[in-house]
C-alpha cells in the first residue's frame, strides 16, 4: 500500500519533534508499505531544520521518503507562523500533483495541529480515489479559544472552524490522539463510525538500545546531591506557559525544610523568568539544568527518585491528554506526581504514582511528600507498573498496526 502522510511539523530522531509521523511511518515501512511524508522545511518544533533548498527537497530517512516544501522561517506565535502555515498549504496544492504523478497513494493522511491542510489532502485524495484520514493532534480552533482567549468571531478562528467542519464531514477516518474528542467532534458533524482513538507512544528501541552518557554538568549535579543524601524530584521538558512551572517553584518553597531537591531540565520561553524568580526568592532546593540529548533521556529520568508532570487547568483537557513526556516518565520506571485535571489519567490507571489537583502547589508538595515517605520497594513497584502499562498499550508497532486496521475498514 502507498501511504501519503501530510504533517507540517514532521521530524525525525535527528531533527527533533514531531516524532510521531516518523515512528508510525517507520513501522509501516517495516510492514512492507511505501510511505511518503510531506512536511514544511521550517517548523519551530524541530531543534534542527532539514537541509532543504528551493520549493521542493526530497530526502530518504530510514526507508521513509520525505518531501520538504519550502516555507518561511518564523519565531514565536505571531503573524510569521500564520504565513508559514499559509505557505505550506498553498505549496501542497501546487506540488501534490507532481509528487503523485508516478507514485499514486492508496491512502492520504492529513496529520495536523491546525486543520487547513485537510483541504489539499481532500483534493488530492478525491482526484486519485484514495482513502482519506484526518489525524487530530489538537482541537483547533477550540484550543485557541479555550487557552488563547480568542473570540469565535475572530476571522482566523472562523477560517479554522470551517476547515474543522469540512474534515468532520468529509474524511473517511478520524484518528484522535486524545480519547474523548468525539464528545466534541460529534457537535461538528463527525459520525461515530469514523472515530478511532490511537494515542502517542514509545519507541522501545530507544530504551533498550545504546544510550548516551549524561553531560558533565548533569552527572556532577547527581553526584553532589546523592552525596548529600537528597531525594531528587525531576521535571524534563518544555518550560512554557502551559506547563505552569510556577506551581513547582511554589512547591519547592513549601518543601525547603525537607532533604528534597527539585530539578528542571529543558528549555523554553518561561525558563529565564523562572530562574530569575528562584534567585530573587533565594530558593536553594530548586535547580535548573540545560537539556540533555534525546539519547540520554532514559539515563537521566532513571536517576530521579520521582518525576513531576503538570499542565494548567483547562476544560479542554476533559477530552484527554496524551503527552509524550508522560510516556517517557512511565518507561523510566520512576513514580510520578501527576498534576493534570484530565478526562484520562494513565498514572492512576497504571498505579504508577499519585494524582493531585492541577495548578495547586500545596497538593503538588503533598504528592511529592507522599512519594518521599514511601518505601523504596513501593516506589520501585510503582515504577514497574508504569513501564508495564506502556509496554502493553503504547509501543509504536502496536499503534501503527491499529492505524492500518482503521484504514482497512474503509471501502476501497
Amino acid at each position: 500500500m502507498n501511504i501519503l502522510l501530510i504533517n507540517h511539523y514532521a521530524g525525525s530522531p535527528v531533527l527533533g519533534m514531531e516524532h510521531r509521523p516518523y515512528y508510525m511511518a517507520r513501522e509501516w515501512v517495516k510492514a512492507g508499505h511505501s510511505v511518503t511524508i510531506v512536511a514544511a522545511s521550517f517548523a519551530h518544533t524541530r531543534h534542527t531544520q532539514p537541509a532543504a533548498q528551493g520549493a521542493v527537497t526530497r530526502e530518504d530517512i530510514d526507508g521513509i521518503h520525505y518531501v520538504w516544501l519550502g516555507t518561511p522561517a518564523y519565531r514565536g506565535n505571531n503573524v510569521g507562523r500564520v504565513l508559514n502555515m499559509v505557505s505550506f498549504v498553498l505549496r501542497l496544492f501546487r506540488h501534490l500533483p507532481a509528487l503523485t504523478r508516478q507514485w499514486v497513494p492508496d491512502v492520504v493522511i492529513a496529520s495536523s495541529t491546525y486543520p487547513l491542510d485537510f483541504y489539499p489532502a481532500r483534493w488530492i485524495a478525491r482526484r486519485l480515489k484514495a482513502r482519506l484520514a484526518f489525524e487530530i493532534h489538537d482541537l483547533w480552533p477550540l484550543t485557541l479559544m479555550e487557552l488563547g482567549g480568542m473570540s469565535r468571531f475572530n476571522p482566523f478562528i472562523m477560517v479554522m472552524q470551517a476547515a474543522e467542519d469540512a474534515w468532520c464531514r468529509d474524511c473517511d477516518v478520524a484518528v484522535s490522539i486524545l480519547p474523548f474528542t468525539y464528545r466534541y467532534l460529534r457537535t461538528r458533524g463527525l459520525s461515530s463510525e469514523k472515530f478511532v482513538h490511537i494515542p502517542n507512544g514509545i519507541d522501545v528501541d530507544e530504551w533498550s538500545g545504546a544510550t548516551s552518557p549524561l553531560p558533565p554538568e548533569h552527572r556532577a549535579f547527581l553526584d553532589q546531591e546523592r552525596g548529600r543524601g537528597r531525594f531528587i524530584v525531576g521535571y524534563a521538558g518544555a518550560h512554557g506557559m502551559a506547563n505552569v512551572l510556577d506551581v513547582l517553584v511554589d512547591a519547592a518553597v513549601m518543601l525547603k525544610d525537607y532533604p528534597i531537591d527539585l530539578v528542571l531540565v529543558g528549555a523554553g520561553p518561561e525558563r529565564e523568568r523562572l530562574m530569575a524568580r528562584a534567585r530573587a526568592q533565594g530558593i536553594l532546593n530548586l535547580n535548573f539544568l540545560n537539556s540533555v540529548p534525546k539519547t540520554a533521556i532514559p539515563v537521566w529520568l532513571g536517576e530521579m527518585d520521582c518525576l513531576y508532570m503538570g499542565l494548567q487547568h483547562s476544560p479542554l483537557y476533559a477530552f484527554g491528554v496524551s503527552p509524550n513526556k508522560l510516556f517517557d516518565y512511565m518507561m523510566s520506571g520512576r513514580p510520578i506526581v501527576y498534576a493534570i485535571s484530565s478526562g484520562n489519567d494513565s498514572v492512576r490507571d497504571a498505579g504508577c504514582g499519585v494524582t493531585v489537583r492541577a495548578e495547586d502547589p500545596r497538593a503538588v508538595a503533598d504528592g511529592i511528600l507522599t512519594l518521599y515517605r514511601a518505601s523504596l520497594d513501593d516506589r520501585l513497584a510503582m515504577g514497574r507498573r508504569g513501564r508495564d502499562y506502556i509496554l502493553a498499550r503504547h509501543t509504536y508497532p502496536q499503534l501503527a498496526a491499529r492505524f492500518l486496521d482503521a484504514l482497512a475498514q474503509v471501502p476501497s
